[in-house]
């Protein structure tokens, strides 16, 4: 298994490739392994806890094959146990060094906690169980007046919920935080740009 820079990069690479309109032909055809993938043991690179949002697929957005990614996908890119499991569960059983939490520009659930905020119990019991996890995220943004921009508020609304994510990933398991002390785990934060197709990787880097 690869170590979480080297990760960090294959990622990087393949996500130029896709938002320069270009696929790994290797990656194209990964659908062709499928038999001899399904007898082997899973080797995912990467684990990717990104928003459930259909413009946003990570297999794609970093121009991946079959088998390359442990993708986890939940409206808002939120934290909770089962995420948190999903990941020690990739990381403990595989060897993947490398998570990103991937946020997105005009994120769904990130728009409708700020609408949450300022017009309380306009969304159903499930929707706010999403929107309550962002909400300890953002809700600062909101009181401090940001939202005079509203477009400006949204996009530091995305990246504090990213950051957040990225850090009760770090800090909220003791599984985790054990493999980034003693055994090369990284957990980063990043941002996808629906229009441009490129990532940022701006968190714990």
């Amino acid at each position: 298994m690869i170590d979480a820079q080297q990760a960090l990069q294959r990622l990087r690479d393949g996500n130029e490739r896709f938002a320069s309109n270009v696929r790994s032909l290797d990656n194209l055809l990964s659908q062709t392994q499928r038999g001899q993938l399904a007898g082997a043991r899973q080797q995912p690179f990467a684990i990717i806890l990104g928003c459930s949002d259909s413009r946003a697929p990570a297999e794609m957005v970093f121009d991946q094959g079959l088998g390359d990614l442990f993708v986890i996908r939940v409206a808002g890119n939120i934290v909770a146990p089962s995420q948190v499991g999903s990941v020690e569960f990739a990381a403990t059983e595989f060897g993947t060094r490398l998570v990103v939490v991937l946020g997105h520009t005009q994120c769904g659930a990130i728009q409708a906690t700020l609408d949450d905020l300022q017009h309380p119990g306009s969304h159903s019991a499930n929707i706010r169980s999403i929107v309550n996890r962002i909400r300890p995220a953002v809700e600062s943004l909101v009181e401090s007046g940001a939202g005079r921009d509203p477009g400006a508020l949204v996009e530091a609304a995305t990246r504090a919920n990213v950051r957040a994510s990225a850090d009760h990933l770090r800090h909220g398991s003791a599984i985790l935080e054990d493999l980034i002390a003693h055994d090369g785990l990284m957990v980063v934060g990043a941002e996808y740009d629906l229009e441009t197709g490129q990532v940022d990787f701006f968190d714990g880097i």
